[in-house]
C-alpha cells in the first residue's frame, strides 16, 4: 500500500491569503483591547478605599466593604427587583415586537414604502435619549402637556400628574423603551429573514401552507439561532438598566423612586452624594460578574435543549 501524501499549507502561505481580513479586523480588536480589556485593571478599586493622594495601587485594601453599600441598605430589594423585571419585560418584549415587524416588513411589496418604514422603525434608536425624555415631557407635562391639555380633555378627563405619580411609570417605561429599540431588533431579524432561501416558500406554498404556517415551520425556526444569540447577549445584561431611561425620561424626580429607581440610578445618585468611586466601582464589577454567569448558565440551558443553537 502506497500511503497517500498529505500536502500541508505554510503557515506563511495562510497568513497572506487572510491578511486583508486580519487588517480589517485589527480596528476592531484595538477598540476591544482599549476600551474593554485594559480598563479591567481598574476592578482593584472595588476593593479599596480610593485615596487620590496614595493612588490606586497604594490605596488601602478593604475587601468587600464596598460592595456592603448595595447590599445592606434597605433599598437593595427594591433598587434590584426593578432592575431584574424591567429588563425581563424589555427582553420579551422588544424580541416579540422585533421579530413581528421584521416578517411584517419582509411581506412588504412595494419597495419605496419598505424603505421609508425600515427608516421610520430605526429612527427612534438613533435618537438621543435625552432628547426623547423632552418628547415624553411634551406629552405628560402637567400643565402643558399633549395628553393633559388636548387628548383626555376631549373625553371629559383630567389630566393626571404624571411626574409625581410612581404607579403610571411601569408601562411608560416600557413603552419608551420598546419604541426606541424594536427598531435595531427588528433590523437584525429582517436580515436574517432575508438570508432565507425564498425555495422554502415557494415549496411551502404550492403545498398549500397559509402565511401563519409558512411563518410557523420556516421563518421561526430559521432565525432561531439569531433569536436565541440576542436573548444571550441581553441576558448578559440583566442587571444593567438603561441609565438615559430610568433617569432622563422620569426627569429625575423623586416621587417615581419607587418604580424608576434601579441599580444604575441608584449608585449615580450616591456617587454623587458621597463621591465613593470605590463604591460605583463595586456595583459595575457585581453587575458584570452577574451578568456573566447568567449568560454562562442559560447557554448551558440551551446546549442541553438544542446543541447545535448555543454560542459555545
Amino acid at each position: 500500500m502506497v500511503a497517500a501524501k498529505t500536502t500541508s499549507v505554510p503557515r506563511s502561505a495562510k497568513f497572506k491569503k487572510y491578511l486583508p481580513l486580519y487588517l480589517m479586523m485589527l480596528p476592531g480588536v484595538i477598540y476591544l483591547i482599549i476600551n474593554n480589556y485594559i480598563p479591567m485593571a481598574g476592578l482593584i478599586i472595588a476593593f479599596k478605599d480610593l485615596n487620590f493622594r496614595k493612588g490606586i495601587l497604594g490605596s488601602d485594601w478593604i475587601g468587600f466593604a464596598n460592595f456592603r453599600y448595595l447590599f445592606a441598605t434597605s433599598d437593595a430589594l427594591l433598587i434590584t427587583r426593578n432592575t431584574v423585571l424591567y429588563n425581563v419585560v424589555f427582553i420579551a418584549l422588544n424580541n416579540f415586537l422585533g421579530v413581528t415587524v421584521a416578517i411584517l416588513l419582509n411581506d412588504m411589496t412595494a419597495l419605496k414604502a419598505k424603505k421609508f418604514y425600515q427608516s421610520a422603525v430605526l429612527l427612534p434608536y438613533l435618537i438621543s435619549m435625552v432628547i426623547i425624555s423632552y418628547l415624553v415631557f411634551a406629552f405628560l407635562s402637567n400643565d402643558r402637556g399633549f395628553l393633559n391639555r388636548t387628548v383626555l380633555p376631549i373625553f371629559g378627563q383630567q389630566g393626571p400628574s404624571w411626574y409625581t405619580n410612581a404607579s403610571l411609570w411601569p408601562p411608560i417605561l416600557i413603552f419608551v423603551n420598546a419604541w426606541k429599540n424594536v427598531g435595531y431588533l427588528c433590523v437584525l431579524y429582517l436580515s436574517s429573514i432575508l438570508g432565507i432561501n425564498k425555495e422554502f416558500y415557494e415549496a411551502a406554498s404550492l403545498e398549500g401552507a397559509s402565511k401563519w404556517q409558512q411563518i410557523k415551520y420556516i421563518t421561526l425556526p430559521l432565525i432561531k439561532p439569531t433569536i436565541i444569540m440576542m436573548v444571550l447577549i441581553m441576558i448578559g445584561k440583566i442587571f444593567y438598566a438603561d441609565f438615559g431611561l430610568f433617569y432622563h425620561v422620569p426627569m429625575d424626580s423623586g416621587a417615581l423612586y419607587k418604580t424608576t429607581n434601579v441599580i444604575d440610578t441608584y449608585v449615580y445618585r450616591g456617587l454623587l452624594k458621597t463621591g465613593d468611586v470605590g463604591m460605583s466601582s463595586a456595583a459595575g464589577l457585581y453587575q458584570s460578574v452577574v451578568g456573566f454567569i447568567l449568560v454562562l448558565t442559560s447557554n448551558l440551558v440551551v446546549r442541553k435543549v438544542s446543541p447545535e443553537n448555543a454560542l459555545f
